[in-house]
């Protein structure tokens, strides 16, 4: 099990999600299901443009947003168990950040899934901060997704 650092530089986010671990698991690595959901709002066009998930396989996911800018997520998958836990590295391409470290927990509840999901080893709390509303952003359009199907 891997380490997470819960100081004053993480973030936690927990959401509840109707649909069994295994369709939310495959949500976080499939590029079909990631492009329909991995953005803070609806406003963005999400283009995977690499998603080689396994221990060492890197990401590249685009987010467009339609005043034109664009923000590109990359990193590596560190630890994965199917259906129950991702770990990746997280940083912005082109950006002056450090690699940060995400792990996404699957948890069922019923017919329910609990995703928790924990970021970690920012180096300041405002750069945590902006991750927090962004990742709040995704997790809704994950809901979101999953509660269209019904």
């Amino acid at each position: 099990m891997a380490t997470v650092d819960t100081g004053v530089h993480s973030l936690q986010i927990r959401r509840t999600v109707r649909a069994t671990p295994s369709r939310v698991y495959r949500a976080w690595t499939e590029p079909a299901q990631v492009a329909r959901w991995f953005a803070p709002n609806r406003d963005f066009q999400v283009v995977v443009h690499r998603l080689d998930v396994r221990p060492g396989g890197g990401y590249r996911i685009e987010m467009k947003h339609p005043d034109g800018s664009s923000h590109v997520a990359i990193g590596e998958y560190k630890e994965l168990e199917e259906n129950l836990r991702l770990t990746f590295s997280w940083r912005w391409e082109g950006a002056p950040m450090e690699d940060t470290l995400v792990t996404v927990e699957f948890t069922r509840l019923g017919d329910d899934t609990e995703v928790v999901l924990t970021h970690s080893r920012f180096t300041s709390e405002s750069q945590r901060d902006e991750h927090s509303k962004g990742w709040t952003g995704c997790l809704t359009q994950l809901v979101d997704a999953f509660t269209a199907e019904r």
